[in-house]
């Protein structure tokens, strides 16, 4: 008894159609399954999923691939992002990262006060002034050098008899002097008395200074203490010079009485270290004047 339709040869089992019919092999009542032919047709099932899954594999990683590119791509379609190096802003462009240093308003120390102008005039030149005070101590020491002290002189009268001589008291006098300082110094037989006039004001020292004779208006030397009688009678050099509202004049000589001569160079020596140290002295109390002007 066949179940196949007239005509038409036996349909063979397809696992991939509908309704097709598995190959039975014949014999007995019951069929029995053609192992051999389900084992050739899962194996054709197996084939083809294998192929299809490996396709969908290739197709999924084109499709991975493509993502990632358009990823990177639309990542560098920015604007900032997608500038050349060159288009960077320079070094100098870009703000540090502790910000703007802080600025200060520029400020100007006002100029140093002049020393002397504080000795120009009476009306500035207001310390205690004295003999002992513009030469103080026992002695003097100018680099290696040290001179004895003697003793020292002021007087508010100018043309005192014992102080200058007479020329020289009228030409101080006459330009307003104030007052007259004397202090002397001596080493090795050699001695010096400095004379200090003082006036209001530094033109008229220098009009006083300029019309001395060194010759004829000449300080007296002044002796005591360490320091003996000399250039009463004798030969001796004299200085005269002004700085400031002072005018300050020098005579040296040998305290034996000897008259001075030009090779007398230990003379000139003391004389003239005597006349710088008096200007340094009067330059000093300017300068501690206007230190205390400007702390003030």
């Amino acid at each position: 008894m066949s179940f196949g339709q007239q005509g038409e040869p036996p349909s063979q089992w397809d696992p991939w159609k509908p309704q097709s019919q598995q190959p039975w092999s014949s014999g007995g009542g019951e069929q029995t399954p053609d192992w051999a032919a389900l084992a050739e047709a899962s194996e054709i099932r197996n084939r083809r999923r294998r192929v299809l899954f490996i396709a969908g594999g290739a197709l999924a990683t084109v499709a991975i691939g493509t993502a990632v590119a358009m990823a990177v791509v639309s990542a560098n379609n920015g604007d900032e992002a997608n500038k050349p190096t060159g288009s960077l802003p320079v070094t100098a462009d870009i703000p540090s990262a502790t910000g703007t240093a802080p600025s200060f308003a520029p400020t100007s120390a006002p100029p140093p006060l002049d020393p002397k102008e504080f000795i120009a005039s009476k009306a500035k030149d207001t310390a205690p002034l004295s003999a002992q005070i513009l030469f103080p101590g026992t002695q003097l020491t100018m680099g290696s050098t040290v001179y004895k002290k003697g003793t020292t002189a002021d007087t508010k009268n100018c043309a005192a008899a014992d102080a200058v001589q007479p020329s020289l008291g009228k030409l101080l006098k006459a330009n307003s002097c104030t007052e007259f300082m004397r202090v002397s110094y001596t080493k090795d037989g050699v001695s010096v008395t400095v004379g200090v006039a003082v006036f209001d004001t530094e033109a008229q020292a220098a009009k006083a200074k300029g019309k001395v004779d060194t010759k004829k208006d000449i300080v007296r030397s002044l002796s005591g203490g360490a320091v003996k009688a000399f250039c009463n009678s004798a030969i001796c050099r004299t200085t005269s010079n002004s700085y400031g509202r002072y005018a300050y004049f020098t005579i040296a000589g040998f305290a034996n009485g000897k008259n001075v001569t030009e090779k007398d160079t230990a003379v000139f020596g003391i004389g003239d270290n005597l006349a710088e140290f008096t200007f340094r002295q009067i330059h000093r109390r300017g300068e501690a004047q206007a230190s205390t002007a400007a702390s003030g």
